[in-house]
């Protein structure tokens, strides 16, 4: 399990030049992200990051203030004002994809479905990136979520509106 792992779902789709810049971004800073070795909280995997996203277009957010967050509109008011957005941790220049990276909380606290959800209703996004620790506390939240992800795609009960969501498992 020392290793970084992703997965594409849908799983019958293949993935885009520019995720596959973003997990390169992740396999350059292994070492220091690897959550075997290091036990790093969210923003600072992030920091670590960084340069390499920016480097590739990516906006990463910078801190939990305001003016450091990436809001990423998801309703619309009167004369086109954003009555309701969202803060995602990385978006490409585009606004196609968005990043959110998890540390301890992806499974206990169920982030990992709040970002989904997030990333669902932002508006323009097609993709969502989802980076979360192999190792937490002895447990494996990648494989956790992958088996979500698998039953959600597998099953087609529910039809989420992107593309596809990348698992990345640091």
């Amino acid at each position: 399990m020392e290793m970084l792992r992703y997965q594409l779902f849908p799983r019958s789709i293949g993935i885009t030049e520019l995720i596959q810049h973003v997990i390169e971004c992740f396999e350059k800073t292994y070492a220091q992200i690897n959550s075997l070795e290091n036990k790093l909280k969210s923003n600072q995997v992030l920091d670590i990051l960084r340069p390499h996203l920016e480097s590739i277009g990516f906006t990463v957010e910078t801190g939990k203030a305001k003016g450091q967050k990436i809001p990423v509109p998801v309703l619309f008011g009167l004369n086109n004002t954003v009555d309701q957005s969202f803060s995602t941790d990385g978006m490409s220049k585009d606004g196609k994809i968005v990043l959110e990276v998890e540390a301890g909380r992806a499974t206990t606290n169920y982030a990992f479905l709040k970002d989904i959800f997030q990333a669902s209703m932002m508006h323009g996004v097609e993709f969502l990136i989802l980076a979360v620790r192999n190792d937490y506390r002895g447990a494996d939240d990648f494989q956790k979520v992958y088996t979500f992800l698998e039953t959600l795609y597998i099953s087609s009960r529910l039809e989420l509106p992107l593309k596809g969501v990348i698992l990345i498992g640091y």
